[in-house]
Parts: C-alpha cells; sequence; structure tokens
C-alpha cells in the first residue's frame, strides 16, 4: 500500500488524515438562475456544518439513454455558469468532459476534470486530463473491477499529475441494476489517492424505466454511512431541490431539503471513524 497522499484543491485539503469531504450538485446544469439556486444552497449548509465541500454540474450529459434525453446547456455556455458560481460563492468546482479537445477549456475554469465512468479507459482522454495540471476524479467503470482502474491512474501519472480521485459508483449487477462492494474502497485506497463514494449513481438503475434511468432514493442514508464506515474520503452527492422534475438523474437525486440533516449525521460518523484509526 503507498503512502495515503492528500490533495490540495483551492484552500481545500482533501484526503489522509482530513475531514470527510463532500461534491455535491445537480446532475446537469438546467437554468442558471437554478444552479445559482442549488449552490447558494448547498454552500450554505456546508459551510454551517464545516464541511469540505466542492460544487458540482455537467454541462452535456453526453451518455444519457434516450437521444431525445436534456443534455445541458453546452460547453461555452456551462463554464460561463460554473465560472460565475466559482467566484460567486467561492467554492472549487467540478465538471465532466468527454472528448479530449474539451479539456483545455475546461481546465480554464474548473477545479476538478471528471472522467465519466463510461469513459475511464479511454487514454487520449485520461492523458490530456492530467495534462491540464487541474486535479482528475476518475470514475470507476461499471465494468471495471477496483484493481483495474490502477491503469487508468497510471496514465494519468505518466503526464507528471498526481492530484487525482478516484470514485466508485457501482458495478453492473445484472440487467439495469448496480451494485456497491464495499471492499472497493480499501482496493483503491492501496494507491494512496483519496477515495470517493459516489452515493447517488450507485442507486440508479440503468434504462430501468425504459427510455430512461431509474433509482433507489431511499438507500442514500444507509449507502452513505456504509461508504463512510468503509473509509471514505469523500461522499458524491447529485442533490436536487425537486427530483421529479430533475431533468437527469432525478430518479436517484437526493431531495435538497435532506441535504443537510444527511451531511450532519456523515459528518458526526466521519469523525467517529477517523478517531478509530
Amino acid at each position: 500500500m503507498l503512502k495515503p497522499r492528500v490533495i490540495q484543491i483551492g484552500k481545500l485539503e482533501l484526503g489522509a488524515g482530513q475531514p470527510l469531504f463532500v461534491i455535491a450538485g445537480p446532475c446537469v446544469i438546467e437554468t442558471e438562475r437554478h444552479a445559482f439556486r442549488m449552490a447558494a444552497a448547498l454552500v450554505q449548509a456546508t459551510r454551517s456544518l464545516g464541511i469540505p465541500f466542492i460544487f458540482k454540474a455537467s454541462f452535456d450529459k453526453a451518455n444519457r439513454t434516450s437521444l431525445r434525453s436534456y443534455r445541458g446547456p453546452g460547453l461555452a455556455r456551462g463554464l460561463e455558469i460554473l465560472a460565475g458560481i466559482k467566484n460567486r460563492f467561492r467554492v472549487p468546482v467540478l465538471t465532466d468532459v468527454h472528448e479530449a479537445s474539451q479539456v483545455a477549456p475546461v481546465a480554464e475554469v474548473v477545479d476538478v476534470i471528471q472522467v465519466p465512468a463510461f469513459l475511464s479507459r479511454q487514454t487520449d482522454l485520461l492523458v490530456e486530463a492530467g495534462r491540464s495540471g487541474a486535479a482528475v476524479n476518475i470514475k470507476k467503470g461499471q465494468f471495471l473491477s477496483p484493481w483495474d482502474v490502477r491503469h487508468a491512474v497510471e496514465k494519468i501519472e505518466s503526464t507528471g499529475n498526481r492530484r487525482i480521485f478516484l470514485t466508485e459508483r457501482g458495478t453492473t449487477f445484472g440487467y439495469n441494476n448496480l451494485v456497491v462492494d464495499m471492499r472497493s474502497l480499501a482496493a483503491m485506497k492501496a494507491w494512496g489517492y483519496p477515495v470517493v463514494l459516489d452515493v447517488t449513481h450507485s442507486l440508479q438503475l440503468p434504462g430501468g424505466e425504459g427510455k430512461r434511468s431509474g433509482g433507489q432514493p431511499e438507500f442514500i442514508e444507509p449507502l452513505a454511512r456504509a461508504g463512510v464506515a468503509a473509509g471514505a474520503d469523500g461522499i458524491f452527492l447529485e442533490v436536487h431541490d425537486d427530483p421529479r422534475r430533475a431533468l437527469s438523474d432525478g430518479a436517484n437525486a437526493l431531495d435538497l431539503k435532506l441535504f443537510k440533516p444527511l451531511g450532519e449525521r456523515l459528518c458526526q460518523l466521519g469523525r467517529f471513524v477517523r478517531r478509530l484509526k
């Protein structure tokens, strides 16, 4: 096992020995007003609880189930909105990239570039993300074992970039279902990088509603608590103020009104777990 690293994101120090951190926000940027409203609520909640926080939202969801599904405002407008959130709320921001050509403009705005799970073996994308100098969050593909993520890590490390997160988001378990093996958190921690549990995507039912994915949000809290107890450095949550009307992944999103009480309980558990080490 390699020595655990602490990753610097703006003023935040994340990883080994540090408090539990949270990556949260709507799946996709729906409107500027909605993104700012969500950011304001999440920043207020996390600051009141003392939780290190990274805001997330996608400018484009290129892997939606249906061709007719809403994808987002696109690169230019999406980055403009994310830059506004970053500047107004003084909070780090994270977004996905789907093509190597997107990396450079995205890295000029965001603090963390996220490589989606479906693209976690795409060498050109991983290398370009590493070269950007931004922190990189690798989502473990639903089709990968935790030890296979090492190859994605090595592709980024080849650029000299060591600002890496690894995120568990569930493994394909039959058709239209995912399962989380908590052993994967320990397995991925062996490489020394902070490990995150993406709770809400792990509760997605891919394609479970025909032209869109379903979800099981009733299990968000028990799964999040299990991840913190198993040693996750961070928790990833898609949060929406009206999940039933969300334009993407509403079926598995956490309702905004539940975010602060859940965050408080997870923080308490995180402090307890860290005292045991």
